[in-house]
């Protein structure tokens, strides 16, 4: 099928936005700063806890098609990278308590119209999770999800453990009866297993220069089947297994993007629908790569939590952030960067190269 250009009514702002969106940043800041009070210091509202901040290239694939060679993926060029891998709950948990987990890229030294040129820096930042939709994926269904993190975030760790085995049994029963399990219970039902081997989402959409795509991270070479190799327990165990990797190999990714070519079934504004790869597959338009390296010494763990910012928004027009949820997340990750570095006494700046980020 033919990709659909892009243009303004692809968005639709959505009944009571504004005020629904101010609702989300305030709930989001205020648990932040509960959490900044507990533990002395402040972390992000989302994704606190990080398990490895690693340095690496983007190659740009060459001859790609017309309708992949878009935005900052337009010609051949390698691009510096640093990316953070993290844990999605907003607080600090045991690794033993499965967790949706985070991946998000800085592409550094990137051309083209600023979104935020207040930000600063000539980067582009994709963020994303290992599985590829949002439960409650509309402005307005977001409170709810927001509820059940609260919820979460304060259960013991044995109760969410069981949660995600119950859920992971729930998904089982429904793949076997041949149906697709909701996001919801995909959310819940993780694995504890290393992560290197998942494959990351942007869940919602992004422009992709003259046309609309969603993005992924697809492991490669020696990475297939990590996802299935469990990272033992300890709270830091993730961390562990990911130091202990990087410390013997490299890791590769394929970078892919998947066209909208339906507006009707592959929505803008409801990132809670998943997007058929029969009718437009994910295809390769760039590799990451990452060699052996410390990903988690003292000096970049600092870096990594305290200095470094990742923003959807933070990038150029030609991938700017689509549908309610993007909208919602440029204010609520101002609010959140904001607040984490005035808590913390630290000035807000961006890297403008590798050699910035610690070793």
């Amino acid at each position: 099928m033919t990709a659909l250009p892009y243009d303004d009514t692809v968005e639709q702002i959505q009944e009571d936005e504004a005020r629904l969106t101010q609702e989300i940043v305030a709930r989001m800041a205020a648990a932040q700063a509960r959490n900044a009070e507990r533990h002395r210091h402040a972390h992000r509202d989302a994704h606190a806890k990080s398990h490895a901040i690693v340095k690496g290239t983007l190659a740009v694939h060459a001859n790609l098609p017309p309708e992949l060679a878009q935005g900052i993926f337009s010609q051949p060029r390698e691009y510096e990278v640093v990316a953070r891998l993290s844990s999605a709950p907003g607080d600090i948990h045991s690794d033993e308590a499965p967790a949706p987990r985070g991946f998000a890229i800085k592409v550094m030294g990137v051309q083209g119209e600023r979104l935020l040129p207040g930000l600063g820096g000539h980067n582009q930042d994709f963020l994303m999770v290992n599985f590829p939709v949002l439960a409650f994926g509309t402005v307005q269904d977001y409170p709810r999800f927001l509820t059940l993190l609260e919820a979460n975030a304060d259960a013991p760790q044995a109760l969410q453990r069981a949660v995600a085995a119950a859920a992971r049994g729930i998904e089982n029963v429904v793949e076997r009866l041949g149906g697709t399990p909701g996001a919801t219970v995909q959310g819940l039902a993780q694995k504890n297993t290393n992560m290197l081997g998942e494959t990351f989402h942007t869940q919602a959409a992004i422009r992709f220069g003259n046309y609309v795509a969603k993005l992924s991270l697809a492991p490669w070479g020696e990475l297939q089947g990590l996802n299935e190799q469990p990272i033992g327990e300890g709270f830091s165990a993730m961390r562990d297994a990911l130091t202990s990797h990087f410390a013997k190999q490299g890791a590769t990714y394929e970078l892919r993007a998947q066209l909208q070519t339906d507006r009707a079934a592959m929505p803008v504004e409801d990132a809670s629908v998943l997007w058929d790869e029969k009718a437009s597959p994910h295809r390769a338009i760039a590799t990451l790569r990452f060699d052996i390296q410390n990903p988690y010494s003292p000096e970049r763990q600092v870096y990594g939590d305290d200095h470094l910012a990742f923003n959807p928004w933070n990038g150029v027009a030609a991938h700017r952030p689509l549908g309610s949820i993007m909208r919602v997340r440029r204010p609520a990750y101002e609010s959140s960067t904001a607040q984490r570095h005035r808590l913390n006494a630290l000035p807000r700046r961006e890297p403008g190269s590798l050699a910035d980020i610690p070793d």
